[in-house]
Parts: structure tokens; sequence; C-alpha cells
């Protein structure tokens, strides 16, 4: 089992904590809309499902890259790209005490989890055991005698990379 790099534990914690921010945002503006203050209700109760089940999905994406599971990266680049359009709104609405700590944790967090340590850990492809075991249950031979040195269809080595859990999650 390697360490995890502290670029995967910055990303990690960046990550938690923008998802608190939107489910603390989604709170508030629920108990907003139930006490009769929301300007427009049904917007509100918009915005608060959409910042409590965006700020659960964050979270579950930090969880993920803590773990090594390689589905948690894709998402978390992705809502650092649309957290940046939403810091340059912010910005434009001359709210800075917003969106300089949301633009900073957003170009912080891809930058962390772009970095080369991180994509070693999360990409990494998980070695073959020394056994074949796996291999002679496909019709034996080694996974490169079987597809005589070439790639597999989708493009990627014979070595499968697909699967929600890493070995070195433990799980």
């Amino acid at each position: 089992m390697t360490k995890r790099p502290f670029t995967v534990q910055a990303a990690a914690a960046l990550e938690a904590a923008e998802g608190l921010a939107a489910m603390g945002f989604g709170v508030y503006t629920g108990i907003e809309t139930v006490a009769g203050s929301a300007v427009d209700p049904v917007s509100a109760v918009g915005v608060t499902v959409l910042a409590l089940v965006g700020g659960i999905a964050m979270l579950g994406c930090a969880r993920g890259l803590l773990r090594a599971d390689q589905w948690s990266r894709a998402p978390t680049v992705l809502t650092q790209l649309f957290a940046l359009p939403v810091a340059w709104s912010l910005w434009q609405s001359e709210r800075p005490e917003i969106a300089l700590p949301l633009g900073a944790a957003a170009v912080l967090t891809l930058i962390t989890v772009l970095s080369p340590p991180s994509t070693a850990w999360l990409v990494e492809v998980p070695e073959q055991d020394s056994d074949d075991s796996d291999d002679t249950a496909q019709g034996g031979g080694d996974a490169t005698e079987a597809t005589d040195g070439k790639e597999n269809a989708s493009g990627a080595d014979a070595a499968p990379r697909s699967g929600s859990r890493s070995p070195r999650s433990g799980r």
C-alpha cells in the first residue's frame, strides 16, 4: 500500500470545504424560504435542493479522493470548473468576500487534483499477481500473449482498470 500524496489530501480537504459551504448555503436558503423571507419561493426551493444535493455530492467526491476511487477525479474537476464562473459572477456583482475564497479554492483544487502525484495515485493501473490466476480463468496464458502485445478493443492495456475500488483502499 503506497502512501497517499499530500496533493490528494489537499484536494479532498478543499472539495470537502466547498461541499460543506454548499450545504450550509442550502440550509440557510431553506430556512429563509420557510420563514417567508425569499423573494421567489419556488426558485429558493430549487436553489436549496441544488445546494444540498451538490454539497453531498462534493463530500462524496472528497471521500472518493481519499479512498483512491478513480471515479472521483472527474466530478471533482467538473465542480471546480463550475465554481470558477460562479466566482467570476460574484466578483462582478461586487461580492469579493465570497468570490475570492471560492475562486482561490477552485484554482487550488484544480492544481492539486491534476498534479502528477495525484494523477499517479488516482489513475494507477493495478499490478497483476504473479500466479496468473486471473489469466487462467480467462483462457490461460499471459495477458500480453492473449492479445499478442496489442491493446484491447477499448484502446486500453489488457489489464483491467475499471472498478470503483482500488487495491490500495483495502476494500
